[in-house]
């Protein structure tokens, strides 16, 4: 049993979704973390969330992605587990009192990728092809670029995804690339979609380790395995959502990357359809980057995205 004021860890549990993706990335930090603390027995723990359960319905509608991790964060709070892994665009942008992100990793690719058996890009594909996505932010961004698609809903895990299109119920579908790449599955992958195209979710293409706030050590810990880069991008894209849209489902998008002058974000809110859209970016340094999200979700309220809120139906 760890102590609290254990200056290494004896041994940590990591709670985890059950998906073939959710255990490669539980297993990815294990890895990690059994490469910091080479004494230290990390195990994980496998759960099934009520987001793995419901699949007949869009996400929007039963809740959002933070149906992806109440279970975890309950092992947490009842001390079965240490910390919790996500993707952190599955990760509410407004966390209960109780939890912290208490480290992110180095980013994977954070952009969309086009998946089909029989063509290679969104130009290919003819008037009233089927795309199928499981997000409102790449629906609507469809919609504006290519209207005469069709797109539909589509739940489940990743492999499960693949099954639908293999099996012909689809054209076509969207995925992020990043969970692609980390099953080995990059060969699926007919092309990125660039973030001019459709950009990303907040957070998309990072992994995030949660804890109890109550539990300094466990911070502490996890200090290794973060990457102080990747970070600060996510920091600033997800205060654009959580200044916009909070813990409800929109079509928004928010990526942050790298530049000369420090961090560059870009933001979108659109309605589902995507007649409308109001677009924002802007430069500046990294020292703050809730505070550059919070002046982007001001630029993109400047550009009508309270009116486009305000028409949604949640």
């Amino acid at each position: 049993m760890n102590s609290p004021a254990s200056a290494t860890p004896q041994r940590i549990v990591i709670a985890t979704r059950e998906s073939r993706l959710a255990l490669w990335q539980a297993e990815h930090v294990r890895s990690l973390l059994r490469s910091a603390y080479p004494a230290c027995s990390v195990e994980l723990l496998g759960m099934t969330t009520r987001g793995d359960r419901i699949l007949d319905q869009p996400l929007s509608k039963i809740g959002g992605k933070g149906l992806f991790v109440k279970e975890l964060e309950t092992a947490l709070l009842d001390q079965r587990a240490d910390i919790a892994v996500h993707s952190m665009k599955d990760v509410p942008m407004r966390l209960e009192e109780a939890f912290a992100i208490v480290a992110i990793g180095p980013r994977e690719s954070p952009l969309d990728a086009f998946v089909s058996n029989h063509y290679a890009n969104l130009d290919e594909l003819s008037p009233g092809a089927l795309v199928g996505t499981s997000s409102l932010r790449r629906e609507a961004q469809l919609h504006a670029r290519y209207p005469n698609l069709a797109v539909s809903s589509l739940r489940g895990n990743l492999d499960t995804r693949l099954r639908k299109l293999d099996g012909g119920e689809y054209d076509a579908i969207i995925l992020a690339a990043a969970g692609l790449t980390r099953l080995g599955l990059k060969n699926r992958i007919r092309s990125l979609l660039p973030a001019e195209a459709s950009l990303p979710a907040a957070g998309q293409g990072a992994l995030g380790i949660e804890a109890l706030s109550s539990r300094p050590e466990v911070a502490a810990w996890m200090l290794p395995l973060n990457d102080a880069v990747s970070a600060a991008c996510i920091r600033a894209e997800r205060a654009v959502s959580r200044a916009l849209a909070g813990s409800c489902e929109v079509p928004l998008g928010a990526y942050a990357e790298p530049c000369s002058e420090g961090l560059w974000l870009r933001g979108f809110v659109a309605s589902p359809d995507g007649t409308r859209m109001a677009h924002a970016q802007l430069r500046a340094s990294a020292d703050d980057p809730e505070a550059m999200g919070l002046r982007l979700a001001a630029e993109l309220r400047a550009q009508g995205a309270d009116d486009i809120l305000a028409a949604l139906e949640y």
